[in-house]
């Protein structure tokens, strides 16, 4: 937390429990200063993922065991490429309530990074998929979109709050960025398709309840209603209820959900079906360090909160420069802690979806949906104070999201031609307030008022402090074939035509924050109009366990959106910067270029995946003037040039048994130098920052009859945390372990249970050698260099300990 904003940021082989994959495309690189709390600071298939797999495809997908479910790779050449499918099965093996995201962290070129053991928390959730970071990479659930991942997301919302990890069915994740069918305009890396499990045919229910370190738990129950009529209808509902202390510090990290999914048969081959999801989210946030705070004060420096007056008196006390002991020769103390920070969100998320079959050969399938969204993100500042005297104030960014959306695609299946198109048009209504309100005084040992609940909605603020209100119309069509000449040849084109238009209104700074005749972009808009994007694939299977594939696409991001000088967005600027700089701001683009090998069997699989990316127009936040009130603008920063290769093995001597291993290295450079308040900056050729050069997985795994074991590795080599390199994050090792048993498998105890289907027993640890690291990198955006303050710049979070985790689920 800071008070000044910086510039921006498989052969896949199914084994018992683990297989390494490699997708057929490749993704790219930048990540920008993200709409994450670079707020706290400022102040100082041819079808879709459900019909991948077309009945020809079944025949090539790549299988080489089938003793359990684990990571499969679909090799028939559809829009994404080859899609490596993660089932629920190996997202089960996690703790209980972990963000599946964290399970995809597993794959080659894939990173996941969390504050607390099972990614949870929203404030440092980050994945990067071959160098992108969420932000460009394309999210949705049953075909239904997500928007960008960030903290604030504009467009959409947390995938880990559209649905509870229970009700996943599969993830699809293709690393190609020429997945043209799917709804999203941000896609640049790949996507991930989630797709919800559908109602079981037969009346029952889930019951789980786990535990675990810092007062965790996580309940889940499910009711399956079975077939309701001789139609099959159908449906389940289900409440997931997660609560746990945050590791660092005092406070509650808490998400509750309801999901509901309806399943009706229209004939044999079609239907309709409904989802709808309610997520409430109330989480402290973990605080932000810098490398003088790691190196000065240690891991564990914490906010004051800890719901007594002795932490508000501690918060008071470092506003009136009264700090810690252990703050003793930090260049910014006032930084290094605040009394609270929190996010608290409300959404209502659901869809329908009509799947009709109009011939033998024609499907069509078109969704409605839905998004309505209330949020806010709060931190007490020491730098405006209340109305009473206090010293402190409390800020609430309030964001809001109305969306509504159609999608209608059409497939025609020959014997040698997968033939669709399709379109997706949302109307998007974004507002992007922030507030200040009075937070409790002390005087002479007494409260001046009760202390307030952070994790409550806050009321009655003293001031605005800025407001924009964004409207986005966005329309995606696409058209696509996948061709097959032999057996064992898919010849794919396809392209994807983009218009999206966003205007913006209602602009509004509060000239005692920002200084008289401040004034933020007002009756503005731009459009991204791009109207083919191609994408060109192969892929052939040749002899009998060997495959050849090559993927070549272009695509484009949209211009973000976000609250006054918290992300590269063209429009969260002054009116006098949006006017300097509309005729010189182009949409981001890139082109991405990919070739690989498999080879599978029944004792080992190999995967050797290369790939290319050059990254253009890169939109970058660039500051000036004073680090309590700066001045933003968004600039065109040149580009990035991305090679890559994923290298992998699986090796199964005896059935059960899986031994793999990955290596992945990622060279991705930025094209020029940067130019940041008249300074040129060496960035041309100087690693990206965030991701690292090489990774390397390993995983141990283990089945044998209702017995899974496991014991994985991750090596995360150093991160580049400033734009010119001269500061870095050290490497580190990871290890976890798990254990899970099904005691249903004992024929004593299936009995007594009965009618208890399954009843497994879980337990399992994080973090086992109890490693101190950095986890995410750039929550509030980067540095330029270590003489730019660098080293003060808090904008890391400390990794979770060890944790231990157990749980015990029974399914009816």
């Amino acid at each position: 937390m800071m008070r000044n904003i910086s510039l921006s940021k498989l052969c896949l082989f199914s084994t018992t429990l683990f297989t390494i994959g490699t997708g057929v495309a490749s993704a790219q690189v930048v990540p920008q200063a993200t709409e994450k709390e670079g707020d706290r600071a400022h102040h100082a298939t041819g079808r879709t993922a459900a019909h991948a797999t077309a009945p020809a495809a079944s025949k090539e997908a790549v299988y080489v065991s089938s003793t359990s479910e684990t990571f499969n790779v679909k090799s028939k050449h559809v829009s994404h490429g080859a899609l490596v499918t993660v089932g629920q099965k190996l997202l089960s093996q996690a703790p209980a309530g972990t963000n599946p995201l964290k399970t995809l962290g597993q794959l080659p070129g894939v990173m996941f990074q969390s504050a607390d053991a099972q990614g949870v928390d929203i404030w440092s959730e980050q994945i990067f998929m071959h160098g992108f970071q969420q932000q460009e990479i394309g999210f949705t659930l049953d075909g239904m979109p997500l928007g960008e991942q960030s903290l604030r997301n504009y467009n959409g919302f947390n995938a880990l709050l559209a649905i509870s990890s229970e009700n996943v069915g599969r993830i699809d994740v293709s690393q190609s960025a020429g997945a043209e069918d799917i709804a999203a305009t941000n896609n640049l890396g790949g996507s991930m398709a989630y797709v919800s499990r559908d109602p079981s045919h037969k009346m029952g229910g889930m019951i789980s309840q786990g535990f675990g370190s810092f007062a965790n738990y996580h309940t889940f129950v499910r009711f399956e209603s079975g077939d309701l009529n001789r139609t099959g209808t159908r449906f389940y509902t289900s409440y997931s209820r997660q609560d746990g202390q945050i590791w660092k510090g005092t406070g509650e990290q808490f998400v509750q959900q309801v999901n509901a999914k309806l399943v009706q048969p229209l004939g044999e081959e079609s239907s309709l079906s409904a989802y709808f999801d309610w997520a409430d989210m109330h989480q402290f946030s973990t605080p932000d360090a810098s490398p003088e705070v790691i190196r000065k004060a240690g891991y564990n420096v914490t906010n004051y909160y800890n719901g007594k007056q002795s932490g508000l008196q501690a918060a008071i006390n470092a506003a009136n420069g009264i700090f810690p002991s252990s703050f003793s020769g930090l260049a910014d103390p006032e930084d290094s802690a605040y009394y609270d920070a929190v996010l608290n969100s409300e959404d209502y998320f659901g869809g329908v979806k009509a799947h009709i079959k109009l011939s033998r050969d024609v499907t069509w399938d078109t969704t409605a949906y839905g998004h309505g969204e209330t949020t806010q993100s709060t931190w007490t500042t020491p730098y405006y104070p209340s109305p009473n005297g206090s010293p402190l104030s409390e800020l609430r960014k309030a964001p809001g999201i109305r969306r509504f959306g159609v999608i209608s695609q059409v497939h025609y299946d020959t014997s040698k031609n997968q033939l669709a198109g399709g379109v997706w048009y949302e109307n998007n209504s974004y507002q992007s307030p922030e507030y200040d309100f009075q937070m409790p005084n002390i005087v002479n040992g007494q409260l001046t008022q009760a202390l307030p609940n952070p994790l409550n909605y806050w009321k009655n603020p003293f001031a605005e402090i800025y407001n924009q209100d964004y409207n986005t119309n966005t329309f995606t069509a696409f058209v696509q074939d996948t061709y097959r000449p032999i057996r064992h040849l898919a010849l794919h084109f396809g392209f994807k035509s983009v218009l999206s238009t966003t205007r913006v209104g209602n602009g509004y700074a509060n000239q005692d924050y920002y200084g008289a005749g401040t004034q933020l972009a007002s009756g503005v808009g731009l459009t991204t109009a791009k109207p083919f994007l191609p994408h060109i694939s192969a892929d052939w299977h040749f002899l009998k366990h060997h495959e050849l594939y090559f993927d070549i696409s272009e695509n484009v991001h949209t211009y973000a959106q976000c609250g006054y000088n918290l992300c590269a967005s063209p429009f969260a600027v002054t009116q006098a910067a949006f006017n300097a700089e509309r005729n010189t701001i182009r949409p981001e683009t890139d082109w991405t270029y990919a070739l690989g090998y498999r080879y599978s069997s029944q004792y080992a699989g190999l995967s050797l995946y290369g790939y290319r990316t050059n990254f253009n127009n890169r939109l970058q936040q660039i500051t000036s003037g004073s680090a309590v009130n700066p001045l933003s603008t968004v600039a065109n920063v040149g580009g990035v040039t991305m090679d890559g290769v994923d290298a992998a093995l699986t090796l199964m001597p005896v059935h059960g048994l899986a031994f793999t291993n990955s290596f992945s290295y990622n060279h991705a450079t930025y094209d020029s130098n940067l130019v940041d308040g008249g300074v040129n900056y060496h960035t041309k050729g100087v690693q990206v920052i965030n991701y690292p050069r090489f990774m390397y997985k390993t995983r141990l795994s283990y089945d044998y009859k209702g017995l899974t074991a496991y014991v994985d590795a991750t090596f995360t080599s150093h991160r580049n945390y400033s734009y010119t390199g001269d500061v870095k994050v050290p490497s580190y090792w990871l290890a976890n372990l798990g254990v899970q048993y099904n005691l249903s498998k004992i024929g004593s105890v299936h009995r007594k249970l009965a009618p208890a289907k399954d009843l497994i027993l879980s337990f399992s640890v994080t973090n086992l050698s109890n490693s101190h690291y950095i986890s995410t990198m750039g929550e509030n955006g980067n540095p330029m260099s270590l003489s730019q303050g660098a080293d003060a710049y808090q904008s890391f979070l400390v990794g979770a300990p060890r944790m231990f985790f157990g749980s015990l689920s029974a399914s009816f």
